[in-house]
């Protein structure tokens, strides 16, 4: 287990409330925690760190909100992005620490991109396709951007709002897709040896 300053403490500690934050509805912050670890542990240990704290804010949000969730639309997002983090799999069994580390700041940085774009009207809602197409593309990309880098969100954020849901339906939606997403990804990390006892700890 590496020990770690007290102001690596902190930094772990400030991942956590930025995890929450997100799950609070402030779109965006989640994407920071992720990065923030890799600087304290390296990339494959934080990947391992951080998914178990993804999976208690997941649980959380589901018990609040479980009741609101659009199956129609998770029927078809759902089953793509599975494949896309069996694709993502792949990719990190074939990867060295220093390759995760650059694909984990590559999907982080274009996943703020996306945020600020939708944000300021380049990306409005009604310009994004609605059909299968576009929910095929949002799911497989979520999918391996969610394996390699726990950076699913904004690419799922664009394509329920599209969707015109409800605000309460919206984050039911999403909740329901991370949780079943990021359970999915624990027998992979676990094959892999990114989450171990010592990570539980």
């Amino acid at each position: 287990m590496v020990e770690l300053s007290v102001g690596a403490w902190l930094v772990a500690g400030l991942c956590i409330l930025l995890q929450g934050m997100s799950k609070a509805g402030i779109a965006g912050l989640g994407l920071l925690g992720t990065p923030l670890l890799v600087t304290l542990f390296g990339a494959r240990p934080a990947v391992g760190i951080m998914l178990p704290l993804l999976i208690a804010g997941d649980i959380l949000a589901v018990c609040v909100y479980h009741r609101h969730a659009n199956w129609r639309l998770l029927s078809r997002v759902l089953p793509i992005a599975l494949l896309g983090i069996l694709i993502g799999s792949q990719i990190m069994s074939r990867i060295d620490d220093h390759a995760l580390r650059l694909s984990v700041g590559i999907i982080v940085l274009t996943m703020v991109a996306l945020t600020v774009l939708r944000n300021r009207g380049v990306i409005p809602d009604e310009r994004v396709p609605k059909g299968l197409g576009m929910a095929l593309g949002a799911g497989l990309l979520a999918g391996i951007a969610t394996m390699l880098a726990h950076a699913a969100g904004p690419v799922m954020q664009v394509y329920l709002l599209a969707m015109g849901l409800k605000k309460d339906e919206f984050i039911g939606t999403g909740a329901w897709f991370f949780l079943i997403v990021n359970s999915s990804k624990v027998p992979f990390f676990i094959h892999q040896g990114l989450i171990t006892p010592a990570s539980l700890r």
